[in-house]
């Protein structure tokens, strides 16, 4: 089974308020993507890793990512405008011979390895596959006025994650069928669902937090020194 990962980091760090890209911060000496890339790396089912990232940050990727870690199976591609764009553009990079393709954020670095292995597993059997965890809170839904219209059923609420997984063909032409709409969607499983085929949910890891506000550094740091997401010192 032909398996590849697409890695977007193309994130700008806005909400960090950082002059440099957030998965570019640094975290017990190692900038942040380096975790994430090294978790993809070192997985024997994973056969190649598209890497996509902004125009800007693209020398700065092969210099300081790429060959400083001495990655291997990584080729590094030009991002677009949005995530979907970036996607888009590393999906028309993997060879059509591919069987199953895993999506994942670069700023998501304690996915536990297992998690990637079940969602591969899965996506060879049910062909599009999300990786979420129940939600905790109590949700409210509201009105322009911030009035509770109403409140869901917690227990049918799942907060997603990534890595999501799907045989080539399937999200090929999700992400096909997008871009000639028009459509953006907030995640690579809308984009599925639009076709009207089901997509299974494997339970995730609370650990495996999308790095994106100044606050989520300190819980990484935290995580990293208690081990988490596979991550021993």
């Amino acid at each position: 089974m032909q398996v590849s990962a697409i890695i977007a980091a193309g994130g700008r760090g806005r909400r960090m308020n950082s002059s440099i890209s957030k998965q570019f911060l640094n975290i017990k000496g190692h900038p942040i993507l380096y975790y994430t890339l090294k978790k993809f790396e070192k997985m024997d089912k994973i056969k190649s890793i598209v890497l996509v990232t902004g125009a800007d940050d693209l020398d700065y990727t092969r210099e300081e990512i790429i060959k400083r870690y001495k990655f291997k199976k990584i080729r590094l591609v030009e991002g677009g405008k949005e995530r979907q764009d970036s996607v888009y553009n590393g999906l028309r990079e993997l060879s059509p011979q591919t069987d199953i393709v895993v999506i994942h954020d670069g700023v998501r670095p304690f996915v536990p390895v297992n998690i990637i292995e079940k969602s591969i597993t899965a996506a060879a059997k049910y062909k599009a596959v999300g990786v979420a965890v129940p939600v905790k809170d109590t949700i409210k839904v509201v009105d322009k006025n911030h009035t509770i219209k109403n409140t869901p059923d917690r227990k049918t609420l799942w907060a997603m994650q990534t890595p999501q997984s799907f045989t080539y063909d399937i999200i090929m032409r999700a992400y096909e069928i997008a871009m000639r709409d028009g459509f953006y969607g907030t995640d690579d499983t809308v984009l599925v669902e639009r076709l009207g085929l089901p997509v299974k949910i494997i339970e995730g890891a609370y650990e495996n937090i999308k790095i994106t506000t100044p606050e989520d550094i300190v819980f990484a740091e935290t995580f990293i020194s208690l081990g988490y997401g596979d991550y021993r010192r």
